[in-house]
C-alpha cells in the first residue's frame, strides 16, 4: 500500500533530507503549503457552489411545499362546491315542488308518490318524502317506513327550520337504523300557516364523491360536523358517527390549509372548507412525505450534483494544487542540489591546493633526505669495510626506495591538484583510472578488495574533463568500497563502441542496492547509509558530472550479489559543454 501510494503522491511528500545550513534548506513547508492550496483554492471553489445549492434547496423546497398546499386547497375547494351543489340541486328540487303544487295536492298520497319518484329518477339517492304541518305533525309520507302521522315538534330540526325556513341535517341512523341526512324546506300559507316538505337521502352517493378524490395512497377525504362528529367513512380514521382524534378548526369563510404532527402517521397536511349553510366540514388530510415525493426526488438529484460537483472541483483542485507545488518543489530541490554541488567543488578545489601546499612542502625535506642519503652511500663506497658491508647499503638502497615512493605519492597528489580546475583536454582514460586507484590501493589492500582494470587497448585519448572524470571514478570507487564491507573483487572495465562513444562498467560483489531504492539512488541526499555518514550527495553529483561532460550513467543491482554502473562517454567534445537537466535514470 506504502508503495502504490509512493508512486501516485508528489515527490515533495517524500523528498530526502535537507542539507545543513540555511542556504541549504527548503525554501517552503510544501506538504503545509500543500495543504494551504488546496483548502484555500477549494473554499474559494466550494462555498459559492453550496451557497448556490443551498438556495436552489429551499427555492425548490418551498416551491414543492407551496404548490402542495395549493394543490390540496383546490382539492377541498373543488370538492365543497361540488359537494354544496349536490345539497343545492336537492333543495332548489324541494323549493321548485312546493311552489309548483298545492297543499292540497302535496297531501294526496297519489301525487306525493309521483313526485318521490321523479326525484328519485332525476337525482337517486331519495328515500322517502313527507308533508308536516304546522304542529309538527307528519300528515302525509311516501316511503318504506310507517312514519305518518309521527310528531315532530320537539325536534331540534324542527325548531331550527322553523326561523330560519330551511333546515339540512347532519347524518343521522333514525329509525331506518341507515346513515342519511334530511333536507326540509318550510312553506307559508295564505292563510298565515305554514307546512314542511321534508326528505331523507342516503349519503352512499355523497362518500363516494369523496372516496373517488385521487388523494395518493395515505390521503383521505371526509366530512365532520361542528362537533367532530363523521358523517361519512374515512380511510384511516373511525367509523361513522364516531369523533375524529383531529380537533375540529375553527370556522373560515374560505377554504384554508394548514399542517400538523400525528403521532401515528407523522406530518400531516389538512385542508378544510366550511360547507355554507349546512352543519358540514369538509376536510381532506394528506400525507406530507407522499405529497413531498417529488421534491424527495429532487432533493436527491440536487445531492448528487452537489457530491459529483464537489468531486470534480476537488479533483481539480488537488491536481493543480500538486503539479505546481510540485515544480516549485523540484526547482528548489535544483537549487539546493546546485548549491551542493559548488560547495563540494569547491571543497575539492580546497583540497587540491592544500594537496600542492603539502607536495610541495614534504618535496623539499624529500629532496634533502635524498641527497644525504646519496651521499652516506657514496661515502660507504670509498671504504671497503662499508662498501662490502650489504646490510647496510641495503638500509641505505630502502631509504632511497622509500624517498622514491613518497616522491611517487607528492606526485600523484600534485597532478590531482592541476586538474581542479574544470577545462576539457585530451585524456588518458586508463591513466586517470589508475591515478585515483592509486589514493585507494592502499586501502584496498587493507579492506581484502581486489581491483582489476581491464581498458581495452584502442581506446585512444579523448576530449573531457579530466578533474570530472576523476571525481566521477573517486565517487564511484568510494560508493563500491562502501558497499565491500568484507572485502570482495571490484572490476573496472572500458571498451570502444562503433558509435565512438566509450562504455565503461564499474562493477563490485558488493551487498546491492534493494529495487525500491533504485529508482532514487541518483535524487539529492537520498542515501543508504545516512546512520553510517552518508551524504546522499555521491551519486547525485557523479550523476550531473557525468551529464557535463556529454556522457549518460545507469545502474543495475541484485541484493546480496552486487551492483554495476554503466557510464557512456563520448569522444567528441562537440556536444559536451551542453547541460542535461533531465530527470535521473531509474535502476533496472
Amino acid at each position: 500500500m506504502e508503495k502504490l501510494l509512493k508512486i501516485f503522491s508528489p515527490n515533495f511528500l517524500w523528498g530526502g533530507k535537507q542539507g545543513k545550513g540555511p542556504l541549504y534548506r527548503h525554501m517552503f513547508n510544501y506538504s503545509r503549503l500543500w495543504r494551504s492550496a488546496v483548502m484555500l483554492t477549494a473554499l474559494s471553489a466550494i462555498l459559492p457552489l453550496l451557497a448556490i445549492s443551498w438556495f436552489d434547496y429551499n427555492v425548490t423546497r418551498k416551491a414543492v411545499k407551496a404548490e402542495t398546499f395549493s394543490h390540496t386547497s383546490r382539492t377541498v375547494s373543488n370538492t365543497k362546491r361540488t359537494i354544496s351543489a349536490f345539497l343545492a340541486e336537492r333543495k332548489s328540487a324541494l323549493d321548485f315542488i312546493v311552489h309548483d303544487n298545492i297543499y292540497e295536492e302535496l297531501i294526496d298520497p297519489v301525487r306525493l308518490a309521483i313526485i318521490l319518484k321523479n326525484l328519485r329518477k332525476a337525482f337517486g339517492g331519495i328515500t322517502d318524502i313527507g308533508v308536516i304541518d304546522a304542529s309538527g305533525q307528519q300528515i302525509a309520507y311516501i316511503g318504506p317506513y310507517s312514519l305518518e302521522g309521527k310528531n315532530y315538534k320537539d325536534q331540534d330540526w324542527f325548531k331550527e327550520i322553523v326561523g330560519k325556513g330551511i333546515f339540512v341535517s347532519d347524518v343521522f341512523l333514525g329509525f331506518r337504523n341507515e346513515p342519511h341526512l334530511v333536507i326540509a324546506i318550510s312553506y307559508e300559507l295564505p292563510d298565515g300557516t305554514f307546512y314542511i316538505l321534508r326528505t331523507s337521502i342516503d349519503t352512499d352517493r355523497l362518500t363516494k364523491q369523496l372516496l373517488n378524490l385521487e388523494l395518493g395512497a395515505q390521503g383521505n377525504a371526509f366530512i365532520i360536523n361542528t362537533q367532530g362528529v363523521l358523517q361519512t367513512p374515512a380511510r384511516h380514521h373511525e367509523k361513522v358517527f364516531e369523533k375524529i382524534a383531529i380537533p375540529v378548526p375553527e370556522y373560515s369563510p374560505k377554504t384554508e390549509v394548514l399542517q400538523y404532527n400525528d403521532p401515528d402517521e407523522g406530518s400531516q397536511v389538512l385542508g378544510y372548507a366550511y360547507i355554507p349553510d349546512t352543519p358540514f366540514i369538509l376536510m381532506i388530510v394528506k400525507n406530507k412525505d407522499e405529497m413531498m415525493k417529488s421534491w424527495h426526488k429532487t432533493r436527491f438529484e440536487i445531492l448528487i450534483f452537489l457530491s459529483i460537483g464537489i468531486l470534480i472541483v476537488m479533483v481539480g483542485i488537488i491536481g493543480f494544487a500538486t503539479f505546481f507545488v510540485n515544480n516549485i518543489y523540484i526547482a528548489d530541490q535544483r537549487r539546493i542540489k546546485t548549491l551542493h554541488q559548488v560547495e563540494y567543488s569547491n571543497k575539492l578545489a580546497s583540497i587540491g591546493r592544500l594537496a600542492a601546499g603539502v607536495a610541495h612542502e614534504i618535496n623539499n625535506p624529500l629532496a634533502i633526505i635524498n641527497e644525504k642519503s646519496g651521499l652516506i652511500k657514496d661515502i660507504f663506497q670509498l671504504r671497503e669495510t662499508y662498501a662490502t658491508d650489504e646490510k647496510l647499503i641495503g638500509l641505505v638502497d630502502a631509504i632511497h626506495a622509500s624517498v622514491a615512493r613518497c616522491g611517487a605519492i607528492t606526485k600523484q597528489l600534485l597532478n590531482f591538484a592541476r586538474h581542479m580546475d574544470f577545462s576539457f583536454q585530451p585524456v588518458d582514460l586508463k591513466k586517470i583510472i589508475q591515478e585515483v586507484i592509486g589514493f585507494l590501493g592502499r586501502e584496498a589492500e587493507y579492506r581484502n578488495i581486489k581491483i582489476s582494470v581491464n581498458v581495452s587497448e584502442d581506446i585512444p585519448q579523448f576530449e573531457s574533463d579530466r578533474g570530472k572524470l576523476q571525481q566521477v571514478f573517486l565517487n564511484l570507487l568510494n560508493n563500491a568500497f562502501a558497499a565491500l564491507s568484507d572485502g570482495g573483487n571490484l572490476d573496472i572495465s572500458a571498451i570502444l563502441l562503433r558509435d565512438e562513444r566509450i562504455r565503461l562498467t564499474v562493477e563490485d560483489t558488493g551487498c546491492g542496492i534493494p529495487e525500491k531504492d533504485l529508482k532514487k539512488i541518483f535524487e539529492p541526499f537520498f542515501s543508504t547509509r545516512t546512520n553510517v555518514g552518508g551524504t546522499g550527495l555521491g551519486l547525485s553529483i557523479t550523476y550531473s558530472l557525468i551529464q557535463e561532460i556529454g556522457g549518460t550513467i545507469d545502474v543495475n543491482s541484485t541484493v546480496d550479489v552486487g551492483t554495476r554502473f554503466i557510464i557512456t562517454l563520448p569522444l567528441s567534445a562537440k556536444n559536451m559543454k551542453e547541460k542535461n537537466n533531465a530527470p535521473a535514470p531509474r535502476g533496472r
